[in-house]
């Protein structure tokens, strides 16, 4: 890692700059020094550089798009591709990004093929780029590569940031929810505890779960931190967590969760095998890139299916009509699309427009996503309040018995009636 000084020798104005990268010389290259600017390069090692890691811009898809989008700009008004690589270095915020900048100018300054020098960088660019680069310059179409990369790119990250606005809502209702409750567990409960513990009385299962949280917290307050832990690791680590296969295959059966997680894959998927084709990638290769950069399983196995089908000799609808179940309800209307590109021969086209139409649902799920999940928001609290509710007041209308005992019982039983003497 290394951290760069840059001061405009016009303004006096300085600015740091962190690179990814092992050289002074690509640092430089990383950090986008302009003519105007001299630069101190420093090593950044040990602890300093631990916490740099942990605190800076992480590699992102608004990188990506950026990256991609300037190159494309670049090389359609004849730049060269160092220069094009060179230009997006004040574009990207990550020092991942930067330092990937630097790396393959470098290399292609040194007579590396752009997918070549890419292909170094797998955690930033997965098969189907690389396919897509590499078609790109065999056919010499490495600008409208690059730009494709990019819209698709684009418009996937649009609908992300509306999916994650759109949980901003209920995951503050939910911290505030686990909130309230810590805070009775330390104040309120425990003086219930002592008034319902002196009347020895049997109190309702949600009463005693209540007192024995709060017991928990007071002898060890420090876990009051773990759901919250758990929630900021949910967010932070979703991407790891949702590669499970098993967090996959719960996840798309939920009600409303599943059918935007299976729209969101499919569009993935299929811009994803539009792209590969229209780069003339071979139809068995750019199934199998497709598979294994597919965001869910079912898709994974999907497209597994189809190449195998399409080695053993069958055509493309044939192929998707088979193994339609895999996607859900919408299989029997993308395997009429694809019989209808069979006839026109027009398969890319329909490749993209069945992304499209994933694409816009998105879209629209995306803009009302926060009213989608109001009804579920506020049921979850209304459920956490009631309880609460029930649990703290609930033990008083069974106290009644145990302050005031019933002491009329006995009182009207019939006397018995004493014979009279003869």
């Amino acid at each position: 890692m290394k951290k760069v000084t840059l001061t405009n020798v016009n303004t006096g104005r300085k600015v740091e700059v962190m690179v990814d990268t092992d050289t002074d010389d690509k640092a430089l290259i990383g950090a986008g020094k302009a003519p105007n600017e001299t630069a101190r390069v420093v090593s950044v090692t040990g602890a300093d550089e631990a916490i740099q890691r942990a605190t800076v811009a992480k590699p992102s898809m608004d990188d990506r798009v950026a990256l991609f989008a300037g190159v494309a700009r670049c090389l359609e008004r004849n730049i060269s591709t160092i220069k094009s690589f060179e230009l997006q270095a004040n574009r990207v915020k990550s020092p991942r990004y930067k330092g990937m900048i630097a790396e393959i100018s470098t290399k292609i300054s040194q007579g590396e093929k752009v997918s070549e020098a890419m292909g170094e960088f797998d955690d930033l660019f997965g098969d189907d780029v690389l396919a897509l680069i590499r078609a790109g310059e065999e056919a010499g179409q490495l600008p409208e590569v690059c730009k494709r990369i990019a819209t698709g790119n684009k418009k996937t990250l649009r609908i992300l940031k509306k999916l994650k606005t759109g949980m901003i809502y209920p995951g503050i209702v939910l911290s505030m929810a686990i909130g309230i409750i810590i805070l009775m567990s330390f104040t309120l409960v425990p003086e219930v505890k002592k008034l319902y513990g002196s009347f020895n009385a049997e109190l309702p299962g949600a009463t005693v779960l209540m007192m024995n949280i709060s017991d928990i917290l007071i002898h060890y307050p420090y876990l009051a931190v773990i759901p919250f832990a758990c929630i900021f690791f949910l967010f932070k680590k979703w991407g790891k967590i949702y590669s499970n296969v098993g967090v996959q295959k719960v996840l798309i059966n939920l009600p409303t969760a599943g059918g935007i997680i299976r729209k969101s894959a499919a569009a993935v998927s299929f811009r994803c095998l539009a792209m590969l084709m229209e780069a003339n990638v071979r139809i068995s290769n750019a199934l199998r890139i497709t598979s294994e950069s597919a965001p869910h399983i079912y898709y994974k196995e999907f497209f597994g299916r189809i190449q195998k089908h399409i080695e053993d000799g069958l055509m493309l609808p044939e192929a998707f009509l088979m193994e339609s179940h895999w996607l859900g309800p919408d299989g029997r209307n993308i395997c009429g699309i694809l019989e209808i590109s069979a006839e026109t021969g027009s398969a890319t086209d329909m490749l993209n427009e069945i992304a499209d139409d994933y694409e816009d649902e998105l879209d629209t799920i995306a803009g009302q996503i926060d009213k989608i999940l109001e009804p579920i928001t506020i049921l979850v609290l209304g459920v956490v309040v009631g309880t609460i509710i029930y649990a703290i007041y609930g033990p008083i209308f069974g106290l009644g018995k145990v302050i005031l005992p019933d002491t009329t019982k006995g009182k009207n039983q019939p006397v018995p009636q004493m014979n009279a003497p003869k």
